[in-house]
């Protein structure tokens, strides 16, 4: 973590504790997000636990998706709200599963879940040379359901996909993602290694920067 996210996450956690609702019911991310957020003294409440339906994600794109789950969750509850789009894309599929990585295998018949959509990965991928792709996260944050101006951040981490699943820790398409430079797949690694290096973690080390000018 870079020093200027380190002085960030000191900054917040020295004011008080700040309510914030989580655009999604995923546990894993609530789990990564809780993880890095709370030390900066940011309490996130998944939207499950203020009946919160789910929002619809219709758009093409990660930010349109995050921008309307952000304005959704805040405006059912007064709170602000952080959202976030984040998938899976590969070279060889020109960007896909992308947005639909969450329902990839629905979208081709079969059931909504991690093994499925990850049994269509490798299937897709039979004959494929180039096994790089990465992961995608992009976070929407707003104050209140008409804010102007929200906070949008973003982060990639790159790797390859396997041919079969490696480690049990992680969700989605973890198991499958191969990190060179780590020398093990996402779902090998320990939870604070992946929280340090995650699309998810640097896109929250972006987030964390500018709240923190806000603060």
């Amino acid at each position: 973590m870079s020093e200027v996210s380190r002085n960030s996450g000191a900054h917040l956690a020295d004011a008080p504790l700040k309510k914030v609702v989580l655009a999604s019911n995923n546990a894993g991310k609530l789990r990564e997000f809780a993880a890095l957020l709370g030390a900066a003294g940011i309490e996130l409440i998944p939207q499950g636990a203020l009946n919160v339906p789910e929002a619809e994600e219709p758009y093409p794109t990660f930010v349109e998706n995050a921008l309307t789950k952000a304005r959704h969750a805040a405006k059912l509850t007064g709170l602000p709200a952080l959202a976030d789009d984040s998938g899976l894309c590969v070279r060889a599929l020109r960007g896909a599963p992308g947005v639909y990585s969450a329902r990839f295998a629905q979208l081709a018949g079969g059931e909504k879940s991690d093994a499925a959509n990850n049994a269509r990965l490798v299937a897709e991928l039979q004959h494929a040379t180039d096994r790089r792709g990465y992961y995608f996260c992009v976070l929407v944050f707003v104050r209140h359901a008409d804010d102007p101006e929200p906070l949008i951040a973003e982060g990639r981490w790159h790797g390859e996909i396997l041919d079969a699943p490696r480690g049990d820790n992680g969700f989605g398409y973890d198991p499958y993602f191969f990190l060179p430079s780590l020398n093990a797949s996402a779902a090998e690694l320990e939870p604070a290694v992946k929280n340090a290096s995650s699309h998810r973690a640097i896109a929250l080390q972006q987030l964390l920067a500018r709240l923190t000018e806000e603060a």
